[in-house]
C-alpha cells in the first residue's frame, strides 16, 4: 500500500474555534499533569510515574475515539528489568485511510534546587503569556497538543472519522529511554504507522515555527577517577602525592582546546548550510554573563547543530561546607557528549574512551559505566508528509515554518526508523528559545501552544481526507 498525499480542502477556520474553545481545558488538564511530579530517574519515586501515566490514559480514553488505551512497560535491553509505564491509544483506520502515531513522553527531569526557582517547580503558575512548572513544556505539553488536536479533530468531524490513529506516550524519555526499544518490538503491530509526529522539540521563536530536521546523538556515561587506596592527610602527603582531584582536573581540561572546542580525535561533524545567528541573540537566549564569550569556531548554529560539544554534568566530590584537609582518593564525574549527524554512537563512544585512557595524569585508575548511547538523526525532507505539516504550520502560525537543527537529542528516533522504515517522520515541538526546558523556572508560551494545537489538528483533518491507494 503506497499512501499519496492528501487532497481535499479542509476548512481551517472551524478548526481554529475549537482550538480557541478548548484552550481553557487544555491548560487545565496540562496543569493538573504538571502537578504530578513525574521524575522517571532511579532515584525519585516511581509512583509519581505510574500516576502520571494513569492521568494521561484517562485524557486518551475521555476524547472517545479510541478502541484500546492501555499503560505498558517494557523490559529493559536484555534484563528481566521494566521500564516507566507508557501508555498506549490505538483506532484502526477505515476505508483506506492513513494512520499516523503521536509520540510524546509524560515524565520529567528533575526540578533542581527550589530556590532556584521563581515559582515551585510542581505547581502550575501562569505569568504574562507563559505557564511556568516542570514539564509545563517539556513534554506534557506535547502531551496535551495530542489530546487537545484528537479534541478539535472530533468537535468538527465527528467521532466516526477514518483516520488510524495511535498514541504512544513514553514514561522514560528524561531517564534515557531505556525499554524504548523492546517496547517498540512488543507493540509494532499497535504502532505501525504511515505518519510519525514526534512532538518533542522546539520553534524558531514564539512568532515563527520550526521543523526539526537534524538532531545529535548522544553519548553519556559516568567516569571515576581514582589514584589511591585511602584517603590521606594534604599536609603530610601533598606535593608528593597525585590526589584524584588533580588527575580528574588535568584530565577534564583535555577534552577542549583553547577556544572551547572539543579535542577528541574521531569525533566528526556535518557539513550543512544553517540560517545566520546573532552573537547577542545567543547571550540573550543562553543568558551569558557579562564578559563571559561563547566557545568554539564557525557560525553559531553550525556549532550547535552540526558539530560534538562535551560537557560535564556532574561531579561527585566532597562539598566545599564539608571539605578537609584530604588527599580524595576516588572522584566521579558525569560526561554528556553530543555528537554531529553523520556519526555512529558506538564509534564516537570508543574515541572518547580511547582519549580518557591516554591522557590519564600520572597513571591514575579510570573505570566508565553507566553509559547510554544515542545515535544522532537527519529527517528526509523529500517526502509529502514535510510539505503537509510545513503548510499546516503556516496555516496556523501564519508565518513560513523554519527547518532548524536542535543540539539536543531524542535518540530513540533512530529506534522508530529502524522497526517502521517506510514511515515519515515529523519532529514538531511546542518549545521556544525562552522554554528553558531541564532548567529551573522550565515554562511554556501559551500562544505557542495554542498554534500547536491547531497545526496538529489541521493535519490530522488532512489526513483523514487523504486517502491510500493500492498498487
Amino acid at each position: 500500500m503506497t499512501l499519496t498525499p492528501p487532497t481535499a480542502a479542509v476548512p481551517i477556520e472551524p478548526l481554529a474555534e475549537a482550538v480557541q474553545a478548548g484552550l481553557p481545558t487544555a491548560i487545565a488538564d496540562l496543569s493538573d499533569l504538571v502537578r504530578i511530579p513525574s521524575v522517571s530517574w532511579a532515584a525519585f519515586d516511581p509512583a509519581h510515574v505510574q500516576k502520571s501515566a494513569d492521568a494521561v490514559a484517562a485524557l486518551l480514553q475521555g476524547t472517545g475515539v479510541f478502541e484500546s488505551v492501555k499503560i505498558s512497560r517494557a523490559t529493559i535491553g536484555e534484563t528481566d528489568a521494566l521500564g516507566q509505564p507508557a501508555v498506549l491509544a490505538t483506532r484502526a483506520a477505515r476505508n483506506g485511510a492513513p494512520t499516523i502515531l503521536l509520540y510524546a513522553h509524560h515524565d520529567v527531569q528533575p526540578p533542581g534546587k527550589d530556590e532556584d526557582w521563581e515559582t515551585s517547580p510542581f505547581e502550575p503558575t501562569v505569568k504574562g503569556d507563559r505557564l511556568y512548572g516542570r514539564g509545563a513544556a517539556d513534554d506534557k505539553a506535547g502531551v496535551m497538543a495530542h489530546v487537545a488536536a484528537i479534541r478539535a479533530l472530533v468537535e468538527t468531524t465527528g467521532s466516526d472519522f477514518d483516520l488510524g490513529l495511535a498514541v504512544f506516550i513514553e514514561g522514560e524519555e528524561e531517564f534515557g529511554s531505556r525499554s524504548f526499544k523492546n517496547f517498540l518490538m512488543q507493540h509494532r503491530d499497535e504502532l505501525a504507522a504511515d505518519v510519525i509526529v514526534v512532538a518533542d522539540s522546539d520553534n524558531w521563536d514564539v512568532d515563527t515555527p520550526a521543523l526539526t530536521v537534524a538532531l545529535r546523538g548522544n553519548v553519556t556515561f559516568r567516569l571515576t577517577i581514582s589514584t589511591l587506596g585511602h584517603a590521606s592527610h594534604s599536609g603530610m602527603f601533598g606535593g608528593a602525592v597525585p590526589d584524584a582531584m588533580l588527575a580528574t582536573t588535568r584530565l577534564l581540561a583535555t577534552l577542549h582546546d583553547e577556544q572551547g572546542t572539543p579535542a577528541v580525535a574521531g569525533l566528526t561533524t556535518h557539513d550543512a548550510p544553517v540560517p545566520d545567528s546573532a552573537e547577542e541573540d545567543l547571550r540573550r537566549d543562553a543568558a551569558l554573563l557579562e564578559g563571559v564569550s561563547s566557545i568554539g569556531t564557525g557560525p553559531i548554529l553550525e556549532r550547535m547543530w552540526f558539530k560534538p560539544s562535551i560537557t560535564v554534568t556532574g561531579i561527585d566530590a566532597p562539598d566545599v561546607a564539608n571539605a578537609s584537609n584530604t588527599l580524595i582518593p576516588s572522584v566521579a564525574v558525569r560526561i554528556s557528549v553530543r555528537i554531529a549527524p553523520g556519526q555512529r554512537a558506538e564509534d564516537a563512544f570508543e574515541a572518547i574512551k580511547a582519549h580518557l585512557e591516554a591522557n590519564a595524569p600520572f597513571g591514575a585508575h579510570l573505570a566508565i559505566d553507566d553509559v547510554d548511547l544515542g545515535n544522532p538523526f537527519l529527517v528526509d525532507t523529500s517526502g509529502w508528509a514535510v510539505a503537509e505539516a510545513k503548510q499546516a504550520m503556516a496555516d496556523a502560525w501564519g508565518t513560513a515554518a523554519v527547518d532548524t537543527g536542535v543540539g539536543g537529542s531524542i535518540p530513540f528516533i533512530a529506534d522508530l526508523v529502524e522497526q517502521f522504515p517506510d514511515a515519515q517522520i515529523l519532529v514538531t515541538g511546542v518549545e521556544d528559545p525562552d522554554t528553558r526546558a531541564h532548567s529551573p523556572n522550565e515554562s511554556l508560551h501559551l500562544g505557542v501552544f495554542k498554534r500547536a494545537i491547531l497545526t496538529e489538528a489541521i493535519l490530522l483533518a488532512r489526513l483523514n481526507a487523504g486517502r491510500s491507494g493500492n498498487v
